[in-house]
């Protein structure tokens, strides 16, 4: 047999078993994916699916937590093609140091997030860096849930940040965790406008 041969052998083999998983899924429906972990890109791969969605001729819609006082690239794009944000605005936690401050903010976004969860229009909605939160217990986490839950049913919720509760890994379809190797930042690098914001 030939190194071509078993090549072919090889391929065709994980070709039938990839093809029976895909005929295996049958059901079709808005999911829950949740992208969490100690490593970057977790926005950057909440914010690719955005992308993806409005490429496809999709509506989707930005709730953005935790941050918002830096320019965003993606909102840049984003918003020019018709994509809503609803944006916290006060920056990182440990900036504001005021709590009932950021509890108000986060109310507010979230005020807007469940106009956007409520509206089958959507078709995909983004919670960027709500993890932090229910985490740190800005929003109530029954409502959170619920809301998401109770979302219309062709409607994919993405949901970021660091520290998901078990109720949001409970309640996702996909829960994908990124991993922290290796990161510029804590060797010195700065942050860099058009890579890392």
């Amino acid at each position: 047999m030939t190194t071509q041969d078993k090549h072919q052998k090889k391929s065709q083999k994980l070709k039938e078993k990839v093809d029976a998983s895909i005929a295996q899924a049958t059901e079709e429906r808005g999911l829950v994916l949740l992208i969490t972990g100690n490593g970057k890109g977790k926005s950057t791969a909440g914010f690719g699916v955005v992308t993806r969605c409005v490429g496809h001729g999709y509506k989707a819609a930005v709730a953005q937590f935790i941050k918002g006082t830096w320019e965003c690239g993606e909102r840049n794009l984003l918003e020019s093609h018709g994509v809503p944000f609803s944006v916290m605005a006060t920056g990182f936690t440990w900036d504001t140091q005021d709590r009932e401050a950021d509890i108000i903010a986060a109310t507010e976004v979230w005020k807007e997030a469940k106009k956007y969860l409520a509206d089958p229009a959507y078709h995909v909605v983004l919670l960027d860096e709500l993890t932090y939160m229910l985490g740190y217990k800005y929003l109530d986490e029954k409502e959170v849930l619920d809301t998401i839950s109770s979302r219309p049913p062709e409607q994919s919720v993405v949901i970021t940040g660091r520290g998901a509760v078990a109720s949001l890994r409970e309640i996702a379809d996909t829960v994908s965790e990124i991993k922290d190797i290796k990161h510029a930042y804590t060797a010195g690098v700065k942050a860099r406008k058009g890579v890392d914001w």
